[in-house]
């Protein structure tokens, strides 16, 4: 642990320095001290119950968040640490389920257009500088996927950004099977286009899913045993629902293609990753299937008629329209590096700049529980509630305003971020 932050230190400025506040280093750890921070507010971001407690109190144990209270309902135990962040609040660890920070950026392998069985877990260095920074933005856990160089991309995985190894970074892997459409993969080759792109889709994944059922009817005494294909076990976790499909999609048309196969033609688990431009205009069928949509880095929709996008002549805000037009289950990205993982609450705030309703606190859940909740993971994290790891983020106000600063983090209890511990350096 010690070794973890002395190393983190030169990296990030800000990262914790050890000597100057050994207790609450070890505070909330597995058979460590308990924890309690004391803060002037606290989003719970939770579905159910209260969403916002004032004159908090949040208890951590082992790893976990034991309870989220007001501060006068009861005394905290004798051998738990208390933090007393002031005016600040507490706010769940934001959740960014498009990011390529993972490590080395080798995340593409465009040789074929269809390429389920590339990895990106083999790309993943722990506290790389990249990482280390969108920590400092309050990310603590992120989804890193392939590049949208083919159409079938390859498998992803869900981390956490501010762990010193990686057994104790992966929170699943498999975390996405990554599908692209639209003009990304039509680069690929010559004459490649929309239809084609179609065809490779239905094609993987038709071959992926009768892969993973005969596995499953061999394991159940009905069928002959297969040899192994790497290219498609990842369909095994997609047909048992344990994964999804992330799937980069933009203009509405190609937005509707994408619900049309892989939700209801496959019947995948499946969310819209950017939804850009018009994608809006297919907010109520997403809806309808359930189909959660992860909005960004592209906040706006502009009028352009030669490539097929219709916003009416209008200037207007994507997360707002897909809001207006009934859409529940709004989150935000950042697709980092194309905008730095530190700023996927500046997402959420350029969501609010145009147009977004945030009186009931939407810009929180789309940056925490909304896309825990499309990734499969919110029993773990995305909402401040009893039972689930203490990914906790002290800020100084509401996330989606520019002007709030991150001041504390920490992973599963372990303080992994101090903004004040530490000489500040230029990145």
């Amino acid at each position: 642990m010690l070794a973890r932050l002395a190393l983190a230190a030169t990296l990030l400025p800000g990262v914790l320095a050890t000597a100057q506040d050994p207790l609450a280093v070890a505070a909330g750890e597995v058979g460590g001290p308990g924890l309690a921070i004391r803060c002037a507010k606290a989003i719970t971001s939770a579905l159910e119950g209260p969403t916002v407690i004032n004159h908090a109190l949040v208890l951590v144990r082992d790893g976990q968040i034991e309870a989220v209270q007001p501060d006068r309902e009861g005394a905290v135990p004798s051998d738990y640490h208390v933090r007393d962040v002031g005016d600040a609040w507490v706010i769940p660890g934001l959740v960014d389920l498009h990011s390529h920070i993972g490590g080395s950026f080798d995340i593409n392998g465009p040789i074929y257009q269809a390429n389920p069985g590339l990895r990106v877990s083999t790309a993943i260095i722990p506290e790389n500088a990249s990482l280390m920074r969108a920590l400092a933005g309050g990310v603590t856990s992120a989804l890193v996927i392939p590049g949208s160089a083919t159409t079938v991309g390859g498998q992803g995985i869900l981390i956490k950004t501010g762990v010193d190894n990686y057994a104790g970074m992966v929170i699943r892997d498999p975390g996405a099977l990554k599908i692209a459409q639209a003009d990304n993969p039509k680069r690929w080759g010559w004459g490649m286009g929309r239809l084609f792109l179609n065809w490779h889709i239905r094609d993987t994944l038709r071959r992926g899913l009768a892969y993973a059922r005969r596995l499953r009817a061999h394991a159940e005494g009905r069928g002959p045993e297969l040899p192994i294909n790497p290219q498609f076990d990842v369909f095994v976790d997609l047909e048992a629902k344990h994964t999804q499909v992330a799937t980069h999609t933009q203009v509405h048309q190609v937005v509707h293609a994408s619900l049309r196969i892989i939700r209801e033609e496959m019947g995948l688990d499946v969310y819209i990753d950017h939804g850009s431009f018009d994608g809006y205009l297919a907010a109520e069928r997403a809806e309808a299937l359930g189909v959660p949509a992860i909005l960004g880095p592209r906040s706006i929709c502009t009028q352009n008629k030669g490539r097929g996008i219709d916003c009416d002549g209008r200037f207007v805000g994507m997360a707002s329209e897909y809001q207006q037009r009934g859409h529940s289950a709004i989150g935000f990205n950042t697709d980092a590096p194309v905008m730095p993982g530190e700023e996927l609450s500046l997402q959420a705030a350029m969501g609010v700049h145009y147009g977004f309703d945030d009186s009931e606190m939407g810009t929180v859940r789309g940056l925490t529980i909304v896309p825990a909740i499309a990734a499969g993971i919110d029993h773990r994290v995305g909402s401040l509630e009893k039972g689930k790891d203490a990914d906790l983020v002290v800020i100084t106000g509401h996330p989606a305003d520019p002007r709030s600063a991150v001041e504390l983090v920490w992973i599963e209890g372990q303080l992994v971020y101090d903004a004040e511990a530490a000489e500040r350096r230029a990145f």
